[in-house]
């Protein structure tokens, strides 16, 4: 006879099995999701999956025109009714990341499951989406019709999912129509991207069916706008910054002449530039999220998952005075007294206008998402007469304005991402410009999108932040929730 135990742990298999048979079938709000007719829909032609491998390991878009031969019978090919393909960051998710690989390939295909390691997106969107764009002028309708249909999933964090968003800019910028909507598994650690879309703060990997109800998620969803954010950092000649990924070097670029600057502007500057989805902040939380990366990559074995990461991090910022600084340090450094000047252009104006920095504020950030810090938000939901008396309107993804807010001390922080309170609101913008300049600190510190960096200032000449809307939407798939 079995022991209770073994007799235990046979039921807990057996009743996992039956949610498993039972989850197989069902999808969304109980449609039956048939695994054939699944792959069916979202699969590709094996001569297209083979010609956009071959064109982005030569990164050449024509070397897929010999696949365009066909044999007898090849006119019954059709294009999928939704292609998929699928980039996944396999250091993502933990131990997760490979094993969900591997069941996404064993289900679409290894050609339409893209490891970042292997394949980046940028040669995806100039060589694999090329490849299609190649063959469609040649006559090759199924190409071209799969070109018009297909989707993409990230399966990832925020990061590697605004990295996808910013190669299939490039896009817009060629006049290639049209631009593949994206989806999300989420694998990252706060995943409010994947939260602002419906797609959830956390993959369930529980079940292998998930796989299954994510992908015709993916094929179903409606397409959603996001407002995406272009930010230039210019600062004086000679300074030596560590900038994040998200920011590239890049030719001068000039200020608004109509603005009033502080001092002399240098007679040259060293200026970079990157596109952001969620956010950009300065300021305390910024400093904290350096002072993390930083212990994390020297000290991996600390951060071994998304809770692991969520614990360390709360610690860390206990110990580097959010807290604890008016009352044992200094009370001036409790404002941003590096930030000289603060410009916006507020709704439905093109006119800067200047707004004062609250002595109070520790932190100030520009969001653009309703997720914030794992799901928080932080500008509340303020009531319609609030609104008309601040001049504010209803915030929205795709409406062409960021909201700015700033965080006190670490107590207000706290009960602000627990939706206590909201944060302290300063304006809603359409373009934002900061200046600062080194004297009480010799370092400001930045983040956007959860990539922090030390700032180096200099006393003589101020740096310039300039946040600009990016004049084209990028396209995403809702999730539902």
């Amino acid at each position: 006879m079995d022991s209770p135990s073994e007799t235990s742990d046979t039921n807990k298999v057996a009743v996992k099995s039956s949610v498993l048979e039972s989850f197989r079938a069902i999808g969304l709000s109980g449609i039956r999701i048939h695994k054939e007719d699944l792959r069916k829909k979202l699969a590709m032609p094996q001569y297209l999956r083979l010609a956009m491998r071959e064109c982005i390991r030569l990164q050449d878009t024509a070397a897929g025109e010999s696949r365009f031969i066909r044999d007898e019978g090849d006119e019954e090919i059709k294009a999928p009714e939704t292609p998929m393909v699928v980039f996944i960051n396999p250091r993502s998710g933990g131990r997760h990341g490979p094993m969900l690989k591997e069941m996404l390939q064993k289900f679409l295909s290894e050609e339409q499951v893209l490891d970042l390691s292997d394949v980046k997106p940028h040669e995806f969107v100039r060589y694999g989406l090329g490849c299609l764009d190649t063959l469609a002028t040649i006559g090759d309708n199924v190409a071209k019709e799969t070109r018009e249909r297909i989707r993409i999933m990230v399966a990832g964090g925020d990061g590697t999912v605004g990295w996808v968003l910013g190669c299939l800019g490039e896009l817009n910028l060629q006049g290639r129509e049209s631009i593949p909507p994206v989806g999300i598994i989420p694998l990252g650690t706060g995943n409010d991207l994947s939260r602002s879309f419906g797609w959830g703060g956390s993959f369930p990997f529980a079940w292998k069916s998930a796989i299954r109800r994510t992908l015709h998620r993916a094929s179903t969803g409606p397409i959603c706008r996001l407002d995406s954010w272009r930010v230039l950092l210019s600062m004086p000649e000679g300074t030596t910054v560590k900038a994040p990924h998200a920011l590239k070097p890049s030719e001068e670029f000039s200020l608004d002449e109509g603005l009033e600057v502080e001092g002399e502007l240098p007679e040259r500057v060293r200026c970079y530039e990157g596109v952001f989805y969620n956010y950009f902040s300065i300021g305390m939380d910024a400093q904290v999220a350096y002072g993390f990366h930083h212990l994390r990559n020297e000290k991996p074995y600390l951060a071994q998952g998304p809770i692991s990461n969520k614990i360390i991090y709360s610690g860390y910022s206990c110990t580097q005075g959010w807290f604890f600084t008016p009352c044992s340090g200094d009370p001036s450094l409790r404002g941003l007294k590096n930030i000289l000047q603060i410009y916006v252009k507020k709704v439905n104006s093109t006119e800067w206008e200047q707004v004062p920095v609250p002595t109070s504020v520790r932190a100030i950030v520009a969001l653009n998402l309703h997720s914030y810090g794992s799901g928080r938000n932080p500008w509340g939901n303020p009531k319609p007469e609030y609104l008309e008396k601040k001049g504010f309107v209803e915030a929205h993804v795709d409406d062409g304005l960021l909201e700015i807010f700033g965080l006190k001390q670490g107590w207000h922080a706290s009960f602000v991402m627990v939706e206590l309170i909201s944060a302290k609101h300063i304006a809603q913008a359409a373009a934002i410009r900061l200046e600062v300049r080194g004297g009480e600190w010799r370092n400001a510190y930045m983040q956007v999108d959860g990539e922090p960096w030390k700032q180096p200032l200099n006393k003589e000449y101020s740096t310039f932040v300039e946040i600009q809307r990016v004049p084209f939407h990028s396209i995403m798939i809702g999730g539902g929730h």
